[in-house]
């Protein structure tokens, strides 16, 4: 039983062999009619042997130079060019309250003042002291000068007279903390107090603020910071807008922060409409580069491990060159070196096309929005470059 079994198996084996080498896999000549090509396909064994294809034709790009922008897109807030919070000096009551909620104030308006009765009273107790030490002082010189008196006792004197006067400047000093006026010219928030009410100094009265113009904060990945300089223009927008408006950057930080490593930027907003409010979200845009570069589209470039090739369509044949690439948008790529202006590029049937292997150019494409910029930011919302 098993000998018969492996005569079987013999016999397939040998079964199978003959039928690959007959029908599946026929000697060459075989379905040709010989050496001659004389059968059924023998006209296409001519030139260039069996199998030869049509020459493939695939999308091209002429490379040129094109205007390429990158923005940096970040979050931002919108702070009050100059911001107070109006504190008293002095435990007193309020006997005169001239803020008026929400009215602008002018530089040195006074705002409050507080009961000072008591001081005045102690400054002209002092200015009479003053009066009285002055006098003696100048008796006493002229003592000094007939040599009525020592230079000791009329150095005292004379002493007497300066700690007078010290304490008149004291007291006056004292009288000017009762009063409360405003450092500079702005908005008057929403006070807290009511005339009549007996304040220390950890009570707020209220919050000043200068509005004509905005500081707007935000910050960039610290590998744009060379790109920045004082004097560069940033537009925001703010929700609610329909129209992005310009800010000029006025201060930059000298330091990146360690915990996120960006730079911190302070740009300023004309705000003379009175627009925007202080504490405003803002995402703000920062263009870093918008100058004319050689591009190509995305779809163009062949990634490698350690460099970017494309393919240069010249002469009908396909050639492999190794690039530098630069800046990325959407829908294009820089090209630093590795082409010119001209070059002609595919686009389409990369993976089938090898170094010199003919090719055609079925179709030139162009892209309109290859001037639209990347997006960098520091917004986990916004997506990053």
């Amino acid at each position: 039983m098993k000998r018969w079994i492996a005569i079987g198996l013999v016999v397939l084996v040998l079964g199978g062999i003959i039928v690959y080498n007959k029908v599946l896999h026929p000697a060459p000549g075989a379905t040709s009619g010989g050496p001659g090509g004389g059968g059924k396909d023998g006209g296409k064994g001519g030139p260039g042997g069996p199998g030869r294809g049509p020459t493939p034709a695939v999308n091209g790009f002429i490379v040129v130079a094109q205007n390429l922008r990158e923005d940096v897109v970040s979050s931002g807030s919108l702070l009050a060019a100059e911001q107070v919070d109006i504190y008293p000096e002095l435990s007193a009551r309020i006997t005169q309250l001239n803020i008026r909620e929400g009215q602008p104030v002018a530089k040195g308006a006074l705002l409050v003042k507080l009961f000072d009765a008591d001081l005045r009273a102690q400054l002209q107790k002092l200015q009479a002291q003053a009066d009285n030490a002055r006098r003696t002082e100048e008796r006493n010189k002229q003592l000094l000068d007939r040599g009525g008196i020592s230079q000791q006792e009329y150095d005292i004197v004379t002493t007497n007279l300066r700690s007078s006067l010290a304490d008149i400047e004291l007291v006056k000093a004292n009288l000017q903390r009762t009063e409360i006026r405003a450092p500079f010219s702005g908005v008057i928030g929403l006070r807290n107090v009511s005339p009549g009410a007996v304040v220390t100094p950890n009570t707020l009265i209220a919050r000043l603020q200068q509005v004509s113009s905005l500081k707007l904060d935000f910050s960039i990945p610290e590998k744009y910071g060379s790109a920045v300089r004082v004097g560069s223009s940033i537009s925001f927008l703010v929700d609610g807008a329909r129209q992005p408006s310009q800010g000029i950057v006025y201060a930059i930080e000298p330091g990146v922060e360690e915990q996120t490593r960006n730079l911190r930027i302070r740009a300023r907003v004309s705000n003379g409409s009175m627009t925007y409010r202080p504490g405003t979200f803002a995402r703000v845009t920062l263009t870093i580069q918008n100058e004319k570069s050689l591009v190509v589209p995305t779809q163009a470039i062949i990634p490698q491990t350690r460099t970017n090739q494309v393919v240069v369509v010249k002469d009908g044949k396909a050639q492999f060159k190794d690039v530098t690439t630069g800046l990325r948008t959407a829908g294009a790529i820089q090209i630093l070196s590795g082409l010119s202006a001209g070059d002609t590029v595919a686009t389409t049937g990369l993976l089938f096309l090898k170094q010199d292997t003919p090719v055609k150019i079925g179709r030139v494409i162009t892209l309109p929005n290859m001037n639209s910029a990347k997006s960098a930011s520091t917004d986990p919302k916004v997506a990053t470059r």
